[in-house]
């Protein structure tokens, strides 16, 4: 079974989001800066094992990315971890999805690719690094 692992939610302005989250939930955020496409890194629990949150059973953290005309569907969506990007991609497709482009990669995180569901719905996938075996 493959976990949900992270969420995303799109932004206008990095800094306000940043201030609302910290303010109302008393999330810790990290502006991951302009090589890292702007993104600001949420991380909603304290950290348990192998970095991942450890205060609440399900907990999972996430981050923001800037809100960009040319893409689909930017609403909040989850991401969910697999073992191979390229044989859920093929997955996907044959379950009746759509792919938005390519894997991209993403530096010491892996590779993640968005996809909308049979619904309308935007996903994603990540194929951690530590899964790849890729550094």
């Amino acid at each position: 079974m493959d976990p949900v692992v992270h969420f995303e939610m799109p932004y206008d302005n990095g800094e306000r989001i940043a201030r609302f989250y910290q303010s109302v939930f008393g999330w810790k955020t990290q502006m991951m800066g302009e090589d890292m496409g702007n993104y600001v890194l949420a991380t909603t629990s304290e950290a348990g094992s192998a970095g991942r949150p450890g205060a609440a059973a399900g907990a999972i953290n996430g981050g923001f990315y800037t809100r960009n005309a040319d893409w689909p569907a930017q609403h909040p969506s989850v991401v969910i971890a697999v073992q191979n990007i390229k044989e859920s991609m093929a997955k996907v497709s044959t379950a009746g999805g759509k792919l938005l482009g390519e894997p991209m990669e993403i530096p010491g995180v892996g590779q993640y690719v968005s996809f909308f569901d049979t619904e309308g719905n935007r996903v994603s996938m990540l194929q951690p690094s530590a899964m790849s075996g890729a550094s």
